[in-house]
């Protein structure tokens, strides 16, 4: 883990065992209405880096950088795979009320301000304003 004052990289391994490393994701966070916003979008999030970006490939890693600023905490996922194509980023539920998938990206957008995605598709950058 690297740390500076303003921000922090994380490495965790590519398992849906999370919950102490959203824990540590969340340490800056006073707000506990807030913190618990936060979690279930970073939940969603790095959900999705382990079973789709890396196809729950336990030698491959999630990386994940926090930032703060005076005015933003924000967190940037990344994954090892080759990223998810532009049209399945949107921010849509699925059609179908019982579908198996489809939800995380929605959730993500409703509990982050901003939600942007890098070029390939691999990494995702959340932000919410202090």
């Amino acid at each position: 883990m690297e740390i500076s004052k303003n921000w922090a990289v994380f490495i965790h391994p590519s398992t849906l065992k999370l919950a102490t490393f959203i824990e540590t994701l969340l340490e800056p966070v006073i707000c506990i209405e807030t913190a618990k916003r936060i979690e279930l979008g970073l939940h969603e999030a790095l959900v999705n880096a382990v079973v789709h970006g890396n196809l729950s490939n336990p030698n491959k890693v999630i990386r994940v950088r926090r930032i703060l600023t005076p005015k933003w905490f924000v967190w940037q996922i990344q994954d090892e795979g080759i990223g998810i194509v532009e049209n399945k980023r949107l921010s849509t539920l699925p059609l179908e009320i019982d579908a198996n998938s489809g939800r995380g990206i929605y959730l993500i957008h409703k509990c982050f301000d901003d939600v942007r995605w890098s070029r390939k598709g691999n990494r995702l950058q959340l932000s919410i304003k202090k």
